[in-house]
């Protein structure tokens, strides 16, 4: 008998039914139409298309550019019996071989795919062979020039549709504008409109925007208010390691992570923040991605992200159990200089991005016409002491090559090593009688994992090392003496971001950039960064604000947000209140008032504002009573 949506949700994950707009999706999918489903994070994307690959015979194609959050979306669901696999850059050819063969002659169900490698000729030779049921491209925002995030080879999605032409596609994203999302549809070559939405609305989350000048403080503040656990926020590396040490010291359980961790180390800290072991993580925008913590009570920014598609995605981690959460911004004047003074660097002279082209080519010592779908292993840091140019510069001008579909820049691609027996076991046996101290590792990888003499098996290096009790570097170093002596065929692991290059290299003098495009790219950036300035500067209801954003204009007052609860007056403006806070705590430093010998001491104009400053200064713990009079208590 035939199994409906429902019982393949009950069978693989256990739930009695779907969340709000999730049957709707999988049906208009299995009905064979295209569907655009627009779901704020957290709403289960990943199960309209999961659901539906498992009610058909055949296979799905996800399109992802997040590497890590396919890894362990293909981990999770083998671990529920679900056949699923992997292809991206950084992974041996060999892997990429094997994987898509067992798309069409095995029981693979869901094979993940990121874009680049989509669109390469030997995935679209085996595409040709596969009996394809569904495609799925997620963050579909990617294809939309008019997007926070535009990836070239999103464009070539099109293209691929063709080798499986009554195939429907299923594209997913949590942020789009009312121009992204008729942009996404046109680019995937929609047959016909077909928008799926759930609203954006976010009723028990609370958005507030506290201009403050001691963050710190503010912070330290609110996590001692609101209890649970919570994710702060911050724009550099050296901040998130400052900041948590700041916490700990206050007594609050904190850790810090961002890209520059090595594999091991984040999944630790991102287990033990999942697990409760550590309450607050302080983190770069690396992390989140894929995280399904319902009972985050508090996401905190102390810098306004640079549009409001990306705070908004980060805010709606908080909450998700539907229960009373905070996404607070931590804001004031510097961060509006920060924003335009980024945007100003993230967009350099196009000669700037040739010289740091020419660079690259020189880097990875590619002559003029060739380097076509090579990827290279890349250290920013590296490259940049190398050509004596700033970070920031070379990694914008990467960026500007990146959207002009010249490179695709990955993110740190964690690829465990590879190791296989190359000789007979009578050559084994014969050379571990020969080398006595290789001896106790050659059995420990054949009693530890099976079929290293048919095929490649990954090995987890930190974790033989330790059950060797040897330093990972001297078991680094074993392997490959292992590898030279002609044994084992090894490649060792990596984490590293790569570079691929899409086209051949060309004389930097030849590189083509639609300067038409580039401005028209720089407009929109500087568009997202006015609106998300606006959204921290404009006293209106922070909900409205952000749904108007995204197309839902007319929404109600959350009621909720610092805005509606009289916590930020539509009469004050953020300067004239700092001036009315410096004159209050002027005053009360002198000795204690009453309230009205404070409002009197204002023109009579100024006070109906100057009592929504002191309402706000209350309700924060900057003032305080005593026999009648108000004191100040803030610093």
């Amino acid at each position: 008998m035939k199994k409906t949506p429902l019982d393949i949700l009950r069978q693989y994950w256990g739930y009695d039914s779907f969340r709000p707009l999730q049957e709707d999706i999988i049906r208009s999918v299995l009905d064979g139409q295209d569907t655009l489903a627009l779901m704020p994070t957290g709403g289960g994307k990943s199960i309209c298309y999961q659901v539906p690959a498992l009610c058909r015979k055949g296979i799905c194609i996800v399109v992802s550019p997040l590497i890590a959050l396919m890894k362990d979306q293909v981990e999770n669901l083998q671990k529920r019996n679900i056949p699923a696999a992997a292809v991206y850059s950084g992974m041996h050819y060999r892997d990429i071989d094997r994987i898509l063969d067992n798309c069409i002659y095995g029981n693979i169900k869901l094979l993940y795919l990121s874009p680049e490698r989509l669109t390469t000729e030997l995935a679209r030779t085996r595409i040709q062979k596969m009996d394809v049921n569904l495609l799925a491209v997620d963050e579909a925002h990617c294809v939309s020039q008019w997007g926070y995030d535009f990836r070239p080879p999103y464009l070539q999605i099109a293209e691929v549709r063709e080798l499986v032409p009554e195939v429907p596609i299923l594209a997913l994203t949590a942020t789009a504008t009312p121009e992204v999302v008729k942009d996404i549809q046109e680019k995937l070559a929609f047959r016909q409109e077909n928008l799926l939405q759930k609203s954006f609305v976010r009723g028990n989350l609370s958005y507030s925007v506290l201009h403050e000048e001691d963050k710190l403080k503010k912070l330290l503040d609110i996590l001692r208010r609101v209890g649970g656990s919570g994710i702060v926020y911050v724009r550099n590396r050296r901040r998130t390691k400052e900041i948590a040490g700041y916490l700990q010291r206050q007594g609050i359980s904190a850790d810090y992570y961002h890209a520059g961790l090595d594999a091991e180390e984040r999944s630790q800290k991102q287990d033990a923040w999942m697990a409760g072991k550590k309450r607050v993580i302080i983190s770069t925008n690396a992390f989140g991605m894929g995280i399904d913590k319902a009972d985050v009570r508090v996401v905190a920014h102390m810098e306004m992200p640079d549009s409001l598609e990306a705070y908004f995605q980060e805010a709606g981690r908080a909450g998700r159990d539907g229960k009373k959460s905070y996404a607070v911004l931590l804001y004031n004047d510097t961060d509006r200089i920060n924003l335009e003074r980024q945007f100003e660097l993230s967009f350099p002279e196009l000669s700037e991005v040739r010289r740091i082209y020419r660079a690259l080519g020189s880097y990875f010592q590619l002559a003029v016409g060739s380097g076509e779908g090579q990827a290279f292993d890349f250290e920013i840091v590296e490259f940049a002491r190398n050509f004596q140019a700033d970070i920031v510069l070379s990694y914008n001008c990467l960026k500007i090559l990146e959207q002009a579909g010249w490179i695709v820049l990955t993110d740190a691609v964690f690829v465990p090593s590879s190791l296989m027996i190359k000789v007979s076991k009578d050559a084994l046996y014969d050379y571990q009688l020969r080398h006595p101290k290789m001896d106790r590792l050659l059995k420990a990888i054949l009693r530890t994992y099976q079929g290293a003499f048919n095929h490649p098996i990954n090995l987890r290096e930190s974790q033989l090392a330790r059950f060797l009790k040897m330093p990972a570097a001297t078991l680094r170093n074993a392997l490959q003496k292992l590898a030279s002596d002609g044994i084992v065929e090894y490649q060792p692991q990596k984490d590293t971001p790569q570079v691929i290059f899409i086209k051949e290299r060309v004389d930097a003098d030849n590189l083509l950039i639609d300067r038409n495009l580039y401005n028209f790219r720089k407009n929109r950036h500087y568009e997202r960064i006015q609106a998300a300035i606006a959204y921290a500067e404009t006293p209106v209801c922070r909900s409205q604000q952000l749904l108007a954003y995204f197309g839902e204009t007319s929404a109600p007052k959350c009621g909720i947000c610092d805005v509606c609860t009289g916590r930020t007056s539509t009469e004050v403006s953020s300067t004239e209140f700092e001036r009315y806070k410096e004159k209050i705590k002027l005053l009360l430093k002198e000795e204690p008032l009453a309230l009205e010998q404070i409002v009197e001491s204002f023109a009579p104009n100024r006070q109906e504002q100057v009592l929504k400053a002191l309402e706000y200064l209350l309700d924060e713990g900057f003032l305080g009573q005593q026999g009648g009079k108000l004191v100040w208590q803030g610093k």
